[in-house]
């Protein structure tokens, strides 16, 4: 399978409505008409999904005159692609289909500090079990691979990754690219997984959003328009670091004050209210600049108490929308769960082949 040929975006528009349409399928007639494609050239992408394996008959459908039509249907398990998160502390790695349904998962620690080749062996070795799992060759499409930032998504090559300095200028992408033998995007976990709930997730028909993940760490990942906005130097939604006690507590970034560190700081001490609070006050402050429609909770801090996350991020913009005289921003926790940064990392590959977003 050429990750190149499915990419027109002919073939996009005909593979995404493939895709939305489930086990039950669309005719031929129905794609044409919903594409604005002529039905010789559906016939002709049907024709070379069918051969490639990624279309089957799912039957046929009473049509109004004439013969019934043939109805078709995405094939899932033609194509595979992992997604792997490499957090502070841990990996979680996941194989999904076609349709984004994770089929194979795996978790191990891990320590991001222990030095590239110490992370680099661990993450083909995770990717190396699930890609075994996958059946005939050819049916993994690549491996997406998100973790804490600053990266440069274009070149798939470390920055100074917050706490982890020594990273800075590591070719990533590249370098795993080679031992794997298979195409290697990277990006920022918040990212990735904002792509996975804005291709597949809650947030499919939400224009523009945020999504913030509080783990080990805390940073933010933004959809702007349906599209990921990653800022031309992969920059932006670097949430966590946004300064909002001038002299307050160092931060691993090197700054003072940054809402990560008051944020850690209370779940140390056990004030899980404390940190809900201070992270609704930075929601507040993107909410006010970027006017999005829905703030979406994640991670395993947030995932331990997400009633209180919510609860806490949703007084603060409710308080801040009755002043203004305006509507609250809604805000709910994000599906996905543990893997939901993994599933997204898996979007990088899978979203561009169906014209989703840029991947």
């Amino acid at each position: 399978m050429e990750l190149g040929a499915l990419r027109s975006h002919n073939t996009a528009l005909v593979l995404d409505l493939l895709r939305t349409a489930g086990p039950e399928g669309i005719s031929r007639l129905e794609l044409a008409e919903r594409t604005g494609l002529t039905p010789q050239a559906v016939s002709k992408i049907t024709a070379r999904l069918r051969e490639d394996g990624l279309a089957a008959e799912a039957g046929r459908r009473a049509s109004t005159g004439g013969k019934p039509r043939t109805v078709l249907r995405l094939v899932p398990e033609a194509g595979h692609a992992v997604g792997v998160h490499l957090e502070r502390d841990e990996l979680t790695a996941v194989r999904c289909d076609l349709t984004g349904t994770v089929v194979a998962q795996r978790r191990t620690p891990l320590d991001l500090g222990a030095g590239a080749e110490t992370v680099v062996e661990r993450t083909v070795r995770e990717v190396g079990e699930l890609v075994a799992g996958a059946g005939r060759p050819g049916a993994v499409l690549g491996v997406g691979v998100a973790l804490p930032g600053p990266l440069d998504h274009r070149r798939g090559v470390l920055h100074r990754v917050t706490g982890f300095p020594e990273w800075n200028g590591f070719p990533l992408r590249d370098v795993l690219a080679r031992r794997l033998a298979l195409p290697v995007v990277v990006d920022k976990d918040t990212n990735a997984a904002a792509l996975g709930l804005a291709v597949g997730g809650e947030a499919a028909s939400v224009a523009s959003f945020a999504y913030l993940h509080f783990g080990a760490g805390l940073g933010g990942g933004l959809v702007i328009g349906g599209a990921v906005h990653r800022g031309a130097r992969t920059g932006a939604g670097e949430f966590g670091h946004q300064v909002v006690e001038l002299d307050g507590p160092a931060c691993g970034c090197g700054n003072r004050g940054c809402v990560e560190a008051l944020c850690l700081a209370a779940v140390a001490r056990g004030d899980l209210a404390e940190a809900a609070r201070v992270l609704g006050t930075a929601a507040g402050n993107l909410v006010a600049l970027l006017d999005v429609d829905l703030v979406l909770l994640g991670g395993r801090t947030v995932a331990a108490a997400p009633r209180t996350f919510v609860r806490g991020v949703a007084a603060v913009l409710d308080a801040r929308a009755r002043r203004a005289g305006g509507d609250a921003v809604p805000v709910r926790v994000a599906s996905g769960g543990e893997c939901g940064v993994a599933e997204g990392a898996a979007q990088l590959l899978l979203a561009p082949l169906f014209g989703r977003a840029e991947g």
